[in-house]
Formats: structure tokens, sequence, C-alpha cells
């Protein structure tokens, strides 16, 4: 049957892009299979996903000068109280009924154990996610030192008003300002500051997000298979039966495996599954995930303009650059996603109709992992020499393909990149004007 798969790209034609950006070496079965962790998707550890492929060497006569970021916070706890109590009650009701299995009761028991940890500390940065952003800080001054070694160098270091995020963004500057004594790091954390930092989803955006639940619920169907799992932790199907919602339950209990990497812990939940399982239960997120915050045409593919005023951001303060410096902002991943995605790094932009075949294109966990981040980095020439400004994108410290032309990749002409952005932030809003 021939493969009815369309893609395309929001002001742009991907057919360029796509010659360029990286096709992925293995399937994302494969990738899961050989590194469960992968399927955590916004769950995944950072540090689980580093690659060790050293960065290009700067262009001849050029030198890094200015570095623009924005980063997701690093591992947390759950937000929910939800994501543990549903479980527990479900479980425990079934044990004073006699109707665990031996596994059932081990499942509880972990469960149990880590709850007790997230007392008042929901939401909140775990240690795991604190490493994650001394690592990330660390590496910006190796790989950046032209930048981050400047005497007097100013970094304009903003976050959400989220503690996990303020929290994220102290951890790195602590590392920055380690490597540079003299650094001048101006902190702020603001309201003020959400517009941009955090957007709002307003006007065409949200009314667009609604228009995948069909397919989101689809697919739910799709890929939830309880059966062996529900015999593996309860002794009666009849009870199962007429209690619990298997689908929800084998679905709540990978949420709660998928972020115990955001733990230093020797407890798990991942062995409840099958490789099969695990990789289904990934697709399920993977989709939603990507109706939500992609370029998906169920949504009209607006869903990345959602970050439209960081973008706008991004460009407004690179033009007020006059000297060697960073600015760094620190917010969701609800924010590093949709970025990436209007921003068309690799193939984060691409639109797909045929969401069976998704994966072959897009997988969440290269985007966003925990403590994701967009690193942009401004070149100029070297004192005596001419040209013009360069920059070169870092998607999670790899370099990525931006959607314009360029003889010199990972290298691109700021002025041209510029213009691209300003002409598709004016088109959406030509478009959508009310």
């Amino acid at each position: 049957m021939k493969r009815k798969l369309l893609i395309l790209a929001i002001g742009f034609s991907m057919a360029v892009q796509a010659q360029q950006a990286p096709v992925f070496e293995t399937s994302a079965k494969d990738e899961i299979a050989a590194n469960r962790f992968l399927a955590g998707s916004n769950y995944l550890d950072y540090d689980r996903q580093l690659s060790d492929k050293p960065l290009t060497a700067g262009p001849k006569n050029y030198e890094p000068f200015y570095m623009s970021h924005y980063g997701r916070h690093g591992s947390r706890w759950l937000i929910s109280d939800g994501n543990y109590s549903k479980l527990l009650a479900t479980l425990k009701a079934a044990k004073e009924q006699g109707k665990l299995t031996s596994l059932g009761e081990k499942t509880l028991a972990t469960i149990e154990a880590i709850y007790a940890t997230a007392d008042k500390r929901l939401g909140d940065l775990t240690t795991v996610g604190e490493r994650q952003h001394h690592g990330i800080g660390k590496r910006m001054v190796q790989n950046f030192p032209e930048i981050f070694k400047t005497k007097n160098l100013k970094i304009d270091a903003r976050s959400t008003v989220v503690n996990r995020c303020i929290l994220s963004m102290i951890a790195e500057c602590e590392e920055l300002a380690a490597a540079n004594p003299t650094a001048q790091i101006h902190n702020d954390v603001s309201e003020s500051l959400q517009y941009y930092l955090n957007q709002p989803w307003d006007g065409i955006v949200r009314e667009q997000s609604k228009t995948g639940g069909k397919e989101e619920r689809d697919y739910t169907m799709k890929y939830t298979h309880p059966e062996r799992l529900m015999k593996q932790l309860f002794n009666d199907q009849a009870y199962v039966y007429n209690n619990v919602s298997a689908s929800s339950l084998m679905r709540q209990l990978f949420h709660v495996a998928c972020n115990f990497q955001s733990h230093d812990t020797d407890l798990e939940l991942f062995s409840l599954f099958t490789d099969e399982e695990v990789y289904d239960l990934w697709r399920l997120n993977n989709i939603g995930w990507y109706l939500d915050y992609g370029a998906s045409p169920v949504s009209g593919g607006v869903m990345p303009f959602s970050q439209l005023n960081l973008l706008k951001n991004i460009i407004a303060t690179a033009d007020t650059v006059t000297q060697t410096q960073a600015t760094l902002r620190f917010g969701h991943e609800v924010c590093v996603m949709p970025l990436a995605c209007l921003l068309e790094l690799d193939n984060c932009g691409m639109v797909i109709n045929n969401l069976d075949e998704l994966d072959k294109y897009w997988r969440n966990y290269r985007i966003f992992p925990m403590g994701c981040n967009i690193q942009l980095i401004f070149y100029r020439p070297k004192k005596g020499k001419t040209g013009d400004i360069l920059v070169k994108a870092l998607l999670n410290e790899r370099e990525a393909y931006l959607p314009i032309a360029t003889n010199q990749w990972p290298y691109y002409s700021w002025k041209d990149l510029r213009a691209y952005y300003l002409k598709k932030i004016a088109d959406f809003e030509t478009k959508n004007k009310k």
C-alpha cells in the first residue's frame, strides 16, 4: 500500500530542510529497547541523552561572542498528588480484598516508598535536576570559553516564577560564576517576564489546541493493551473487570515509572512492562505531545506559535548586543518543545499527517528531556576581519539544522535567519488578525 505521508512546513518548504536534516540511524523502537529511559519523554534524565559527538570547530576568522538561551528546569518530583494517590487507592483496595499477586504487592510498596519522599515536594527540583544544570553550565564554559571566560562578562539570567526553574537558573549560574569570578551576573524573577518566558496560550492558539482530542482518544485505545499486566498484578481477573480501569491503571503506572529516573534511587517500575508495551505507551505520549505542541495539521499547524513572544524576545535581545555577553532564560518544556518547532530545528517543525508513522520523523525525547535547552551561539569576525554575523543552534547541546540555506553548516547568516523568522511571525499575525 502506498504510504500516505504529508510533510509540510509553516511558511517554508520542508523539502529543502528534509534533505539537510539528519535521518534517524535507528528506529525509535530499537532506541527505546536499548535505553528504556528514553520512553520517559519529558521525564527523560538529561544526562542519559548526552551525545559524545564533538562540536564543529568555529568558522575561520570568526569567534563566538554571544549566547542566547532558553532552558527547561531539571528533573523534578511529579506535580500532582493524584499521580501517586490514584494508583495507591486502586492497589490498596485490591490488597484489602486479597486480590494482589506478590508482584502487585511489591509494586504497591514501591509506589508507597516514592510517594513518601514527595510529601510537600510536589513539583520541586530534585538533586538529579540540580546536577543536570551544573553539568550544562560547566559545558557552556568548556564549549565557548571565548564567551564565558571574558573579563567582566555580562550575563542576564531570567526565570519564570516557579521554584524549580529558579533553582535551575541558580545551579547553572553557580558554574558560570565559578569559571569566571569577574562575570557580572544579573538574575531576575518576576511576573512581568511571564509573557514571554511562559507565554499564555490565548487567541487562535488556544482555540486550535482543542482540536486533537479525538486523535488522542483513538490512539489511547490503539496503543494501550493492559491484559498481560493485569494478570501479573492481580490474582482475580473478574475483580479487575468489575473494579479496575485497566487501561488507565497501566498508563498511570507507566507515568510514575518514567519519573523514577528523576531521583537518586534504586527503585524502579519499568520492569513491569515488556519492550513492546514500553514502545506502545511511548508512541502514545509522542503523538499526544505532537498534537499539543508540534506543527500538527490536526491543530492547523499553529501550536508552535504559542512561543511567538519568546521568539520575538530572542530577536529583539540579539539586536541590542554590543559586547560579549549571554542571555539565559529558564522555564518549562511546554515552551522548549513548541519553540524548537517554531525555530524549525532539525525535524522539529515537520507537519506529519500519518501519526502511525510519526516516530520515523519526530521523537519527543530528542527535543525535551528534563533540563532541555536551546542555545543560539553568535559569531563575529575576529579583529581586523570582515563578514556577516553568523549563528549556530544547539538543541540539547547537539548542533541542529535551521530552515535556511547555508554553505557552511552548522553556521548560518544571522541576517538571513532573522529575516526568515520575522517574515514567519508577520505572516502568522496577518493571517490570524481579528
